[in-house]
C-alpha cells in the first residue's frame, strides 16, 4: 500500500490519530519479528515511505519505545515498563513472587503467570526461580491455549460448549510437536482428566522435550483477568513424582492467590 492509498484508507476509516495507528503497527512488527527491522523493512511493512517511517521511528526512539541497534531497530525498554505495569495493575501477580519464594516447590521453579487472549496463553510474569537450567517461555509471548499447560488451565473453568465455539476457527490446532493433539474433541478429554485432577498437564505437546504443568487462578476483582499459573520441566526431570509435587505446591499457591472473600462466596 502506498503512502497516498494508506492516507485515502485513514480519512475512509475515520482515524482520528493516524500517526498513533502507524506507531502502534511498527511496535507491532518489531514484536511479531524474529530480531531488528531496518527502516527500509518497517517502512514495506507499513506501505509507508522511508521518510515518514523515519520520522515515526525517531519519535518512538525519544520515547524509548524503540531503540535503534546496528542492524536496525528492536523494541525499547519502555515497553518492558508498560509490560510491567500492566501486570502489576493485578493484585494477584503483585503476591505472585511472595508466595512463589515462600513454597519450598516452587520456590526452585520457573513459575509463569498467564493470561487468555482470545485463543492465546499470553505470558505475563515470571518467578525465575534457583534452577541452573530454566526453562520456560518469555515474557509477552503466547501459546495456542489448545496446547499448552497454561493455556488448558485457562481453558479448564469453561464449559465444553464455550471452549468449542472459542476455539471453532482454530481447529484443526497447529502441529507444534508431533504430541500436539489437532482437535477440539482430543481437546475436551484432556480438560474433563485436568477438571477431575486439579491441574492441567502438556506433555510435550507445545515444545519438545518439555511437560507443563499449570493450574487455573481465578480473578481477585470483576475487571481482572482469570488467569494460570504454570510450571515447565525438562521431560528427564518430570517423573511421576516431581509432576505431583509441582502440581500440589501449584495447586497451593493458587489457593492463596484466590480472594478470601470470593473463596468464602464460593463455598457459601
Amino acid at each position: 500500500m502506498s503512502e497516498e492509498s494508506d492516507a485515502k484508507a485513514d480519512r475512509q476509516g475515520r482515524d482520528p490519530a493516524p500517526a498513533v495507528t502507524r506507531s502502534l503497527r511498527i511496535l507491532g512488527l518489531l514484536a511479531e519479528a524474529s530480531g531488528p527491522l531496518t527502516l527500509t523493512e518497517i517502512a514495506s511493512g507499513l506501505g509507508l515511505a522511508k521518510s515518514s517511517t523515519a520520522n515515526l521511528c525517531l519519535a518512538l526512539e525519544a520515547a524509548m519505545m524503540v531503540q535503534r541497534v546496528p542492524l536496525g531497530y528492536q523494541l525499547g525498554r519502555r515497553t518492558i515498563e508498560l509490560g510491567g505495569a500492566y501486570a502489576s495493575q493485578f493484585s494477584q501477580v503483585r503476591e505472585f513472587y511472595t508466595v512463589c519464594e515462600t513454597s519450598p516447590v516452587l520456590v526452585h521453579e520457573v513459575v509463569q503467570v498467564a493470561m487468555l487472549d482470545d485463543t492465546e496463553a499470553l505470558y505475563l510474569a515470571r518467578h525465575e526461580g534457583s534452577r541452573s537450567v530454566r526453562f520456560g517461555t518469555p515474557l509477552g509471548s503466547r501459546l495456542p491455549a489448545a496446547l499448552s499447560a497454561t493455556g488448558n488451565a485457562l481453558l479448564m473453568p469453561m464449559d465444553d460448549a464455550d471452549v468449542a465455539t472459542l476455539l471453532a476457527d482454530q481447529a484443526p490446532f497447529p502441529r507444534l510437536t508431533d504430541r500436539s493433539i489437532r482437535d477440539i474433541p482430543d481437546l475436551l478429554v484432556k480438560l474433563a482428566a485436568a477438571r477431575d485432577r486439579g491441574w492441567a498437564l502438556d506433555d510435550g505437546e507445545s515444545f519438545p522435550g518439555i511437560v507443563g504443568v499449570a493450574v487455573p487462578l481465578e480473578g481477585w476483582a470483576p475487571s481482572d483477568p482469570s488467569l494460570a499459573l504454570g510450571v515447565a520441566l525438562p521431560v528427564a526431570e518430570a517423573t511421576p513424582g516431581r509432576v505431583a509435587s509441582v502440581a500440589a505446591a501449584l495447586v497451593d499457591a493458587a489457593a492463596r492467590l484466590t480472594n478470601p472473600l470470593s473463596a468464602g462466596r464460593n463455598r457459601a
